[in-house]
């Protein structure tokens, strides 16, 4: 159940292949097309439960699901080590960019570049939802790169450098939740492949990334995004609770074959049996009476 064919994940294997590689590409991606600096500059991590909605979504999310589950291979203590040794550096990363944020955010102007950086979400919302879609899309880098050149404002440069300690800390958070998630799938994946639907997931992620913008956007959607996430995991797991009951029901059904196997051998095959048996017990009589045939002495054969 757990092969995947995640357009984003797909493209990226191709590009890097191999097991660690794909997964520090997929879950520095935001770090390195600009998505993670332009969410902070737009105050997608103005609160801690905003960051833990961008960890899930930006750093988690089902391109690291599909990786782990579908690309990885070990057992789940090797996977986590692999997790662990991409997640550490992606730590400090988002710390240094959220860090640099207010110098970069003092030329730019923050209403453009939140906007840019709502569409650029929703471009990553539909590539992920489908591959022909991304096809005709742009690349994240232009939609961020469009973004910097609109919202350029050096008028009110200043160098400050982590002005903002509580926006760093909602940084480290949100890429300790994704860090955090993909270890909980790493050390989870010998039961996450056999019961859970990674397109069904990657679908309702989708739906989640495309709600996140309207949120940034200051509509009244709040944390939807982050509850269409775990809707979208709720779903996604599919126990076998009908292959249980469908089992169940075989069972039942058994005791009336088998009482079945017993008459057919037992009750009626057994009145079967005393016929056939008295009908053995009779002395071979040979010929039938009347026949014409006797034996040396003039008498019948039955006598």
């Amino acid at each position: 159940m757990s092969t995947s064919q995640h357009p984003v994940a797909l493209r990226l294997e191709r590009i890097v292949g191999g097991d660690a590689r794909l997964l520090a590409l997929v879950m520095m991606l935001p770090l390195i097309d600009g998505v993670f600096p332009a969410l902070i500059l737009a105050g997608a991590l103005n609160d801690p439960l905003g960051a833990v909605q961008v960890g899930l979504l930006i750093f988690g999310g089902s391109a690291t699901v599909a990786v782990i589950l579908a690309e990885m291979t070990g057992t789940p203590r090797e996977q986590a080590a692999i997790v662990l040794l991409v997640g550490v550096p992606l730590i400090l990363l988002a710390a240094v960019q959220a860090a640099l944020a207010p110098a970069i955010g003092s030329v730019l102007d923050n209403v453009i570049i939140t906007r840019f950086a709502a569409l650029v979400i929703l471009a990553i919302a539909a590539k992920t939802a489908s591959a022909t879609i991304g096809e005709y899309l742009p690349n994240p880098v232009v939609i961020i790169g469009l973004g910097l050149v609109a919202s350029f404002d050096p008028t009110g440069a200043t160098v400050v450098v982590m002005d903002d300690p509580a926006l760093v800390a909602n940084a480290v958070l949100a890429a300790a939740i994704g860090v955090g998630f993909a270890l909980v799938i790493a050390l989870g994946g010998p039961y996450l492949r056999e019961y859970m639907d990674i397109d069904r997931f990657r679908f309702g992620s989708a739906v989640a990334l495309g709600l996140l913008p309207l949120s940034m956007l200051g509509m009244a959607f709040g944390q939807a995004p982050l509850a269409a996430l775990l809707v979208a995991g709720v779903f996604a797991i599919d126990l076998p609770l009908d292959r249980d009951s469908s089992d169940a029901a075989d069972d039942s059904d058994t005791p009336a074959s088998g009482m079945g196997a017993v008459t057919d051998g037992g009750g009626a095959g057994s009145e079967s049996d005393d016929v056939d048996d008295s009908v053995d017990d009779e002395p071979d009589t040979g010929p039938y009476p009347g026949d014409d045939s006797t034996d040396t002495e003039g008498r019948a054969p039955w006598l």
